[in-house]
């Protein structure tokens, strides 16, 4: 199995960080140049990726694909123009758009199960009140018949 950020497929699979496989045909990357510093080197070479996943040719079960469509959409893209080498730039870029998909396929979290306080939390809660409503009470300036 290759390393999680690696976007060369495995028997015509990508496999994302969570283990999911994704249909090879489904990523797609493409290289331009890249903006800022770098003399000619960046004038003239290829070296920032845009990474594309198109989530409806994954082969994901459709529960997922349903879940990631509503999440980011039909189309997963990351990009990374970080580095002066277009391969570190593919992989930095295809690991982001990977953990995107993944984040996006994760199941939502179980609803919170209603629970009641202990008998005793309800009774340290009670002794509080009481304590703090005597403390202010002793705080209160005397009424003048005392």
């Amino acid at each position: 199995m290759p390393p999680p950020s690696s976007l060369d497929p495995v028997d015509g699979f990508v496999i994302t960080p969570r283990g999911r496989r994704l249909a090879a045909a489904a990523v797609d990357w493409q290289a331009t140049r890249s903006g800022g510093p770098g003399g000619q080197h960046a004038n003239t070479s290829d070296t920032a990726v845009t990474v594309t996943i198109d989530v409806a040719a994954t082969g994901l079960p459709d529960v997922v694909v349903q879940r990631v469509l509503d999440a980011v959409g039909p189309v997963v893209t990351a990009s990374s123009s970080a580095s002066r080498s277009q391969w570190r730039n593919r992989q930095v870029a295809g690991l982001a758009a990977l953990q995107r998909l993944d984040e996006a396929a994760a199941p939502p979290p179980p609803p919170r199960a209603r629970t009641r306080p202990s008998r005793s939390a309800r009774e340290a809660r009670l002794t509080d009140k009481r304590k703090a409503s005597e403390r202010k009470r002793d705080r209160q300036r005397p009424a003048r018949d005392d």
